[in-house]
């Protein structure tokens, strides 16, 4: 959490609390110290932040690693007409467009 307490002008999250007796403390070790209930919030907001780091490398990762895996090939469902060069269905075995019968035995 340093970068961040950085970011946030030298912030300390983990020192941040509610004083719930109604005495003030200078810290939370103080507070801690004195045996007085506190909230400490900030410890709950650098559990969250690294959650969400983590959170985010695991997401980058699996992404990747998806992307990466080999697919199936595909088939191809459509061929050229050998006389206008129109694309047609694959099993077709006259062409829409110029009319030709198409020699099933070649594809």
């Amino acid at each position: 959490m340093p970068p961040i307490g950085v970011l946030r002008g030298r912030i300390n999250f983990a020192d941040r609390f509610i004083n719930l007796s109604g005495t003030p403390y200078a810290s939370l070790q103080a507070a801690k110290a004195a045996g007085a209930a506190t909230i400490n919030y900030g410890l709950f907001i650098n559990t969250l932040i690294d959650f969400v780091i983590v959170a985010f490398v695991i997401f980058l990762l699996v992404k990747q690693v998806n992307r990466l895996k080999s697919r199936p090939p595909q088939t191809p469902t459509t061929k050229d007409c050998p006389y206008c060069f129109s694309s047609i269905a694959i099993r077709a075995t006259r062409c829409p467009a110029c009319t030709s019968a198409l020699d099933v035995a070649k594809g």
